[in-house]
Order: C-alpha cells, then structure tokens, then sequence
C-alpha cells in the first residue's frame, strides 16, 4: 500500500541509494566512526518501512564497495561485526514485512558463517514479494561487468550473440527493472562504481544530509524531484510526449 500522505504523480518502481556520511555524522558528533555506521543501520530500517509505504517494489542499498577494503583495519572489522548483527537481529523481521533480500557483489573475502548466514537470509526470504531489498556488499560496478563478460566467455556466448539484453541476463540484478532513481546522501555528486549498467538513464539526486539524518521526509524529497523530471531516455521532448 503507498502512503496515502504522499501525492506524487510517479513513483520509481527501483530506487538505489548510495548511503554516504556515516563517518562524517559521527565525527562531527565526536565519535567514532563506527558509531555513524550503527546510525546507519537504524536509519536503514526506517528506510526500508517507507520504501514500502512509498509502494515502491525494488531497492538497492550501497553497503559495502569492493574498494571499501582499503579503509582502516578497525572500521572494516566493525562493518562485519555490523554485518552480521543486522542478519542476526533483523532477518525475522524484515522476512515478517514481505521484504525479499538479495546480495549483489562477491561473497568472497567474507567470513564463512557470514556467507552462510547470507544465503539463509536469501533462502528464507526468496518467496516474498512486498520488496525486493538488494544488498550490494562487496559490490563494484565495473567488477560485475568483469564477472559478467567472464561469465558469457565460460558459457560459450559467441561476439555476434552479445545483446545488452544478454548482458542484463549475466548481471547481479538479471531479472529486474533497472533503477529509475539514484539517490546520494551527504550532499556528494559521484556514482562511485554503483550499478553503472543497469543506472545508464536513471535520475540521481543529491539529499544534503548524511545518511543517518536521511528521513521520510528527505526521500520523499527526492521522490518530489523524480516525478518532476521528464524522462527521455535519448529521445525529444516532442517524441516523449507523442509516445506518452
């Protein structure tokens, strides 16, 4: 169900966030990064109530990047600590909610139980279809397009059969609609090697606040700029409207 309180004349049916400023929140709070991080993941939470009421059908979260690795030694055992705290403490209840949970990147470079605790999760929640809530972790944009064409190679896909239909077919996200919205926090204009495929005509919007502090009514927000956008996907305004 949307939320009635919310009058927009399009909603994106896949919205990806790149929750940025944990650590920016925190110190300008005096304290320790990985104190911004647990904001994060509270804030998480209500993100994922409001995509919901917002009647939105796809989300995909920016975790944990594959150049992420390169941060301090103590932030990254944090994030893992966060990690699997988060499928400990908030699987039965997102599985409760309808919320379908997908991992997209590498599960190589985490623990063992953490990737077990992963594919539970995927396992537990592959039938419910109130959301599809996918966790980009150990993600990189352009390693999946490597692993993807790696992938075709093995297969034996000849040059003259590549589509990009077919390489929608090889990525993390086969299956589902490309995003509609990309959404920023912390005021930053980059994509950082998110779903660079999949995001080739998305809208991107840039929420001045850190991620903690990125409310209901910051994304509703940036839903409000969405639906003011024309979308023209390389076409004229006039062949929109002709086909509108």
């Amino acid at each position: 169900m949307t939320d009635n309180s919310v009058s927009l004349e399009r909603i994106p049916q896949h919205v990806g966030i790149i929750m940025d400023g944990n650590g920016r929140w925190a110190l300008a709070r005096g304290q320790p990064r990985l104190a911004g991080h647990r904001a994060g993941v509270e804030n998480l939470r209500r993100t994922i109530t409001a995509t919901v009421e917002f009647g939105i059908k796809y989300l995909t979260i920016y975790a944990f990047s594959t150049e992420n690795w390169g941060r301090p030694p103590e932030e990254i055992r944090g994030l893992m600590f966060l990690l699997d705290e988060v499928l400990e403490k908030e699987l039965d209840e997102l599985h409760r909610q309808g919320v379908q949970l997908r991992h997209i990147g590498r599960l190589e470079g985490l623990a063992p139980h953490t990737q077990e605790m992963v594919r539970e999760a995927i396992r537990m929640t592959r039938n419910n279809t109130r959301l599809v809530l996918n966790v980009a972790f150990n993600y990189g944009g352009r390693a999946e397009i490597v692993h993807a064409i790696r992938r075709m190679i093995a297969d034996g896909v000849r040059p003259e059969n590549v589509t990009e239909e077919l390489v929608n077919q090889y990525l993390y996200t086969a299956g589902q609609p490309d995003p509609d919205l990309i959404i920023r926090t912390a005021g930053e204009i980059r994509v950082s090697n998110f779903l660079l495929w999949q995001a080739a005509y998305a809208e991107y919007y840039a929420a001045n606040v850190y991620w903690p502090d990125f409310d209901k009514n910051e994304y509703r927000r940036a839903l409000e700029h969405f639906a003011s956008r024309e979308r023209r996907f390389g076409l004229t305004s006039a062949q929109v409207q002709v086909q509108g």
